[in-house]
């Protein structure tokens, strides 16, 4: 009968032979788990800020509707509500898109002043990374050579 390979020992043997610095992989963890809070709060804060905006766009809609709705006098009161209605209502649609045009702004500005840090700390740690590891490189030259 055919025995199967224990994998478990050939990973572990492989991952023994390539040293791997426990202590890059927290800080880089880290670093990105600091950039996804900044990430998230600038997503909350601009979900909160359209939910408030979509509530109060829907308040002054429905209270425009009640005023329409009421009873009126004469029948070219109806067509003058009407009028005012679909007339106060677009200018709110102005403002209001206006607003959520403003929102959408913020929230790509502030985007881009996180990924432009994420970048600068990104590079910055990879060229540390890289002199260390040439530093590292060039004494175990040194050493093999003086034997």
């Amino acid at each position: 009968m055919a025995k199967t390979q224990d994998y478990s020992a050939i990973m572990k043997d492989m991952m023994g032979a390539f040293p791997v610095d426990t202590k890059a992989m927290d800080e880089a963890f880290k670093t990105t788990a600091a950039l996804n809070e900044k990430f998230s709060a600038v997503s909350v804060d601009a979900a909160e800020k359209s939910a408030e905006l979509s509530a109060v766009w829907a308040k002054d809609t429905l209270a425009k509707i009640a005023d329409f709705a009421k009873v009126k006098a004469e029948p070219a009161d109806y067509a003058k509500a009407m009028t005012d209605m679909v007339s106060s209502s677009a200018e709110a649609a102005a403002e209001h898109v206006a607003s959520f045009a403003e929102i959408a702004k913020k929230v790509q500005l502030e985007t881009v002043e996180l990924m432009m840090a994420a970048g600068k700390n990104a590079s910055e740690e990879a060229s540390a990374v890289v002199k260390k590891a040439t530093t590292e490189a060039t004494a175990a030259v040194k050493k093999a050579a003086a034997k």
